[in-house]
């Protein structure tokens, strides 16, 4: 998609360790791609001619009207500015997983998105706010479309560390009564619940409030497919509940739980009118961002 690609690989952009600038490589690389994809333009709307003046560019002339009027027109454009949205990131001790040198955890991953998605958006203009929580929300940035916003933003996302467990149903309620005005909510969060049905109708509360919604459930390579090689020992980072196991003895019955869990969250969510996006932390931050222009492009 972009030849900017090898920035977007995740087991490369662990070793650049700044937000602001893994965004912007991330962003500046995939809007690169987008020439070869339906989405160029995405952020602009025809709005009017005007004549040809001497210092216009000259890619800006209709070919179209001079073909039939003989005459040089400019079009110009008017940029989408009524987006607001907020980017809902779980900072709970979960999101810590995998912990290793040579892969990103969840919370990494999903702080570089995040980044990566209010890059993109302010690009465009667009208001964008962020909020962080585990039991508690611990940032609240309202949405401003400002570029030195951007540096605030960053500030709250780098060095961010998962902590305590997580109430994500309570967290999402709050939130709802906090955002008055109808917004984009984009959830980063692996799901990680005491009840799937609560997290489900706090999503609903939401929808209800008329906000168009995105999930971006965010799970590692292991917590997919249990694929460790010997007897280990399984420890809760939220609770610290600690089970030993042989992944070879239980991995199969372990996938088929996970396709269910999964399933139930794609079905529901599906039927209340809102996006949601399984991601494997491996792959490139490319998917969730073609995922959130897609999502815009059907709103046009």
């Amino acid at each position: 998609m972009t030849n900017n690609k090898q920035f977007l690989d995740p087991n490369i952009i662990v070793k650049l360790g700044k937000v602001n600038l893994v965004a912007r490589l991330v962003v500046e690389g995939f809007i690169s791609g987008l020439h070869k994809s339906p989405f160029r333009g995405f952020n602009v709307e025809f709005a009017e001619h005007r004549p040809y003046m001497p210092g216009d560019e000259i890619r800006h002339i209709d070919w179209k009207v001079f073909g039939k009027s003989d005459k040089f027109y400019i079009k110009q454009f008017e940029e989408e500015t009524n987006l607001k949205a907020y980017i809902f990131l779980d900072k709970s001790a979960s999101m810590n997983f995998p912990n290793t040198e040579d892969a990103l955890s969840k919370l990494t991953y999903g702080s570089y998105l995040s980044a990566s998605l209010a890059y993109l958006m302010l690009q465009q203009r667009d208001s964008v706010g962020l909020a962080t929580f585990s039991r508690k929300i611990h940032d609240f940035i309202p949405p401003r479309s400002q570029a030195g916003h951007l540096h605030q933003l960053h500030e709250a996302l780098t060095e961010l560390k998962g902590e305590g467990d997580t109430d994500l149903a309570g967290i999402l309620n709050q939130l709802a009564e906090r955002i008055k005005r109808r917004a984009l909510i984009i959830l980063i969060s692996d799901l990680f619940a005491s009840s799937d049905k609560e997290v489900v109708s706090a999503l609903k509360h939401l929808r209800h409030q008329k906000h168009e919604i995105i999930v971006f459930h965010l799970l590692s390579r292991q917590e997919l497919q249990l694929d460790f090689t010997a007897a280990s020992q399984f420890i809760d980072l939220e609770s610290g509940e600690r089970m030993v196991a042989s992944p070879r003895e239980i991995q199969k019955q372990y996938q088929e739980k996970i396709a269910v869990w999964l399933d139930y969250y794609r079905q529901s969510l599906q039927e209340a009118s809102i996006d949601y996006q399984p991601l494997n932390t491996t792959l490139p931050l490319e998917y969730p961002l073609i995922s959130y222009l897609s999502k815009r492009m059907r709103k046009r």
